[in-house]
């Protein structure tokens, strides 16, 4: 059976990482029985994000109250990374990022064949490299080094191109009542929210029931006060 499985993901959410990893493991645990495609769909945690981000400090001060907090929270998926091979590295992280641009990459990245490698090289870039992928040379070496032209990123990232597909996948996103990514969909049947386990991944693979899955598996949420430590 040919499954698809749409994946609503920022690249500044470590539990988006996480869930990343956790389908991993359940897409090569039925390798042979489905063939499983991946898609990765825009969703921006802070839309409002000035277009060359900000201090993470700041960011993260501002959103959790204070710093100490914040770094409680790092200290929560630091752990839970390590479980599934991921070494976050927040010391390292400057700045929070606008994703924007990264999401019209991850979009054209989809149409060359090499998305997952694309969303892969901005991940690490992004958590365990401390790269700034809201400054544009940093962001084209990324994607550029995943398998993109290098001109033809240039190019887009002179225009305009994506956005529109951009606010499309975000009203889908908003009909939908998302309000926290990672958030997969299943053969456009079957949803489950959060970081999940790969056994949840399976039971929906071999299930496929219209009805919604809620799982256990942390997020990130756009909600003020928001506790996931995003």
């Amino acid at each position: 059976m040919t499954l698809t499985v749409d994946v609503f993901s920022d690249v500044i959410c470590p539990w988006c990482f996480v869930g990343k990893r956790r389908l991993e493991k359940a897409t090569s645990a039925v390798a042979g029985k489905h063939d499983v495609a991946v898609r990765w769909l825009p969703f921006q945690l802070n839309p409002q994000m000035p277009k060359e981000g900000m201090a993470r400090r700041e960011y993260r001060t501002a959103k959790f109250g204070s710093w100490e907090r914040s770094l409680g929270l790092d200290a929560q998926i630091k752990e839970v990374g390590a479980g599934e091979g991921i070494a976050f590295d927040f010391d390292r992280m400057g700045r929070t990022p606008n994703t924007l641009d990264a999401h019209r990459l991850i979009r054209l990245a989809d149409e060359d064949g090499v998305q997952d490698a694309v969303v892969e090289s901005l991940f690490r870039a992004y958590f365990t490299e401390g790269r700034d992928i809201s400054a544009r040379e940093t962001l084209i070496d990324v994607v550029a080094g995943a398998g993109l032209s290098r001109d033809r990123v240039e190019s887009l990232l002179r225009g305009d191109e994506g956005l529109d597909a951009i606010r499309a996948a975000e009203e889908q996103a908003r009909h939908a009542e998302l309000s926290g990514v990672p958030f997969f969909v299943v053969n456009g049947e079957l949803a489950l929210s959060g970081a999940q386990k790969p056994e949840a991944f399976l039971a929906a693979f071999d299930r496929l029931a219209t009805s919604t899955t809620h799982g256990e598996g942390g997020d990130c949420a756009v909600r003020s006060g928001d506790e996931r430590g995003c």
